[in-house]
């Protein structure tokens, strides 16, 4: 989004978002006499104001920041969330057809779960929505072989433990049964590697289908599966303040 405020930030992470490495050979560089802020030698842990402060690493001047943006993606089946995947599988920013800018996923869809993924260039509001003390919502539709029974949903609602360790406030809700599968709707407040699977297996259960309809304050809506969006301004500004970041 354009007009927002330039802010110092530590000069290895301009470094690292500017794409030229990460934040800690970016330190190497620092300490090698590499990289030059307005003219002088650069300092460990020294602030800069990118887009205002002139940056050069290796005598060649590091670019302006670029507006930040924030996309909605609706991940398909099969997809990695990530920029790229050593096993040759398909990535998500593939899908993001005309976008220009470098954009991370904030968090994760494992690679057969579905629905919204949010991606963008803002790291403050990444950090926030991904660190597990701020404990932001994800909400998912998973479709459960067989019936579920009330006492299993009642023992999500009371905690259950899993091998890495106990997981926090769960809301659940049965939706249908079909005969064959039972719908539920269930939101966690944590990011923890295949968490709603695991929480379903734990109780004897086998997900079959999921999908992530709810990030944070958004939702997924009628975006279709394989397509993006960028969002409004006011669903930028609201998420900003659900993250409890000034505006």
């Amino acid at each position: 989004m354009k007009g927002e405020r330039l802010k110092p930030m530590r000069l290895n992470r301009v470094i690292a978002e500017a794409g030229i490495t990460s934040r800690r050979k970016a330190d190497k560089l620092i300490e090698q006499g590499r990289v030059f802020v307005n003219g002088r030698p650069a300092r460990l842990g020294m602030k800069v104001i990118w887009g205002k402060d002139v940056i050069k690493v290796d005598g060649k001047r590091i670019p302006d920041p670029p507006e930040k943006v924030y996309i909605m993606l609706n991940k398909p089946f099969g997809y990695i969330s990530s920029l790229k995947d050593p096993g040759g599988r398909p990535v998500v920013t593939e899908l993001l057809n005309g976008v220009k800018e470098r954009v991370y996923p904030v968090g994760r869809l494992d690679f057969d779960t579905m629905g919204l993924l949010l991606l963008t260039n803002d790291g403050d509001l990444t950090y926030r929505l991904t660190h597990p003390k701020f404990q932001v919502p994800r909400t998912y539709k998973a479709t459960i072989k067989g019936k579920i029974s009330y006492r299993a949903i009642e023992r999500i609602r009371e905690g259950i433990v899993l091998e890495d360790g106990p997981v926090g406030k769960v809301k659940v809700k049965f939706l249908s049964y079909d005969g064959r599968h039972s719908l539920v709707r269930i939101t966690v407040y944590e990011g923890r590697n295949r968490l709603v699977r695991r929480i379903f297996e734990a109780l004897g259960y086998k997900v079959v289908h999921l999908i992530r309809t709810g990030f944070a304050n958004l939702m997924l809506g009628d975006l279709k599966v394989g397509r993006y969006r960028y969002l409004e301004e006011d669903e930028v500004r609201s998420l900003k303040r659900f993250a409890g970041l000034r505006q």
